[in-house]
């Protein structure tokens, strides 16, 4: 089995958000899966088989599956073109468990995404987050999956030390935003998800499905800028299509390929 480490929503090696990629050939085990997760040890590993003209795509952390990761599908699509399995005037159709079906092109010298849009609903404060951050946040949203916060400003995105056994608590994971100072990106994020084994994710294009439209309806804009501000940080520039989907633009570099050998109880 060929497997490949890409830096997703990066030009540059060794930033942005690293991801696993396994091309099979055939459908594999729910746990071999998780097992192969767990030994590459990034937030997202991506494993895509075809089906007729459609790849079935499904994510895994080190810890749980996930019904939507942005950065491991744009590294999927990275090396599904790079490797020629299939060619950059093809647009790439992947089915998913949970998310439907997700098309990915390539334009103007970036991976583009069609993902679904997201949104939270307006909550009461809570203090578990509030001690976890050590901020009062202007808004607090949230849905079944992820909290959305707002903070004043760039300087508390920044500045953010989480008590991560206090958001495994959660058992969401939670995004914490902020307006932009800089003209470069129209707003900035973290996002934290102890409770399915990764603490800071780096570049999270699922977290943008929600930013996107949260952000554009407050700046009145249909096209935003997004700066995840992690250790490894990366641009997002997100397009909205409407009210029901958003664009999700980045780029790509594959760091490692390699080969993986299982033996006969590998499970």
């Amino acid at each position: 089995m060929n497997i490949y480490i890409v830096d997703a929503f990066t030009e540059t090696s060794f930033t942005g958000n690293p991801a696993g990629v396994c091309i099979l050939e055939k459908p594999i085990a729910d746990q071999l899966m998780l097992n192969i997760a767990k030994e590459i040890n990034h937030s997202e590993t991506a494993f895509a088989v075809k089906r007729d003209t459609c790849y079935h795509l499904r994510w895994f952390t080190p810890q749980t599956e996930v019904p939507l990761c942005g950065h491991a599908t744009l590294a999927t699509a990275h090396i599904l073109w790079e490797q020629q399995y299939e060619q950059k005037a093809h647009a790439i159709q992947f089915t998913t468990q949970e998310s439907g079906v997700l098309t990915v092109t390539y334009a103007n010298e970036m991976i583009v995404m069609d993902f679904p849009q997201k949104f939270v609903t307006s909550t009461s404060q809570n203090e578990l987050i509030q001690d976890a951050l050590q901020v009062n946040p202007l808004f607090i949203g949230c849905d079944e999956l992820r909290y959305l916060l707002e903070v004043e400003n760039e300087q508390q995105i920044r500045a953010l030390l989480p008590d991560f056994e206090l958001l495994k608590r959660l058992n969401k994971r939670v995004i914490v935003t902020a307006r932009s100072v800089y003209p470069q990106y129209d707003f900035i994020s973290r996002v934290f998800a102890p409770s399915v084994g990764v603490n800071e994710d780096p570049v999270t294009g699922s977290a943008h499905c929600y930013l996107a439209p949260y952000w554009a309806k407050k700046l009145n804009k249909t096209t935003v800028i997004g700066y995840q501000a992690s250790s490894r940080p990366g641009l997002i520039r997100c397009e909205l299509l409407g009210q029901a989907r958003v664009l999700l633009k980045g780029t790509a570099k594959t760091v490692i390929k390699g080969e993986l050998f299982l033996d006969n109880n590998a499970t």
